[in-house]
């Protein structure tokens, strides 16, 4: 995978929560790790409805809606598909979250792949 920097232990992120690290590196934004149907996903937390990608949360770890069913841009209203990062209701329908490069190792450690992307994704 490269270069790495840890972000935390995998059991930190419960099922159905998510949680905000960094910025990491000199990077503008936060990594957001989510945990659904057991398997835990890379974003960032960089809403694609404008060009500089505005923050999601508007409290410390507050990326789900109250459902906890999509990550939300509390700033917009855009909901987003935990697994695909697919915009499916809000001004930026049809684009997507940058997705970040996460593993975990035999012992349990999340780390993050450097550097992190830094572009909102629109294509797909």
């Amino acid at each position: 995978m490269g270069e790495t920097r840890y972000l935390c232990r995998a059991l930190d992120i419960g099922e159905g929560e998510a949680k905000g690290f960094g910025p990491i590196d000199g990077a503008r934004r936060k990594v957001i790790l989510v945990r659904r149907g057991g398997v835990l996903r890379g974003w960032l937390d960089a809403c694609p409805h404008y060009s500089t990608g505005t923050p999601m949360a508007w409290k410390t770890d507050g990326y789900l809606n109250g459902e906890r069913t999509h990550l939300t841009c509390h700033s917009h209203g855009a909901l987003f598909e935990i697994e695909t990062g697919e915009c499916v209701l809000g001004p930026c329908l049809g684009q997507r979250l940058t997705a970040v490069a996460i593993s975990v190792s035999e012992e349990g450690d999340v780390f993050v792949a450097l550097p992190v992307e830094e572009k909102s994704k629109s294509d797909n």
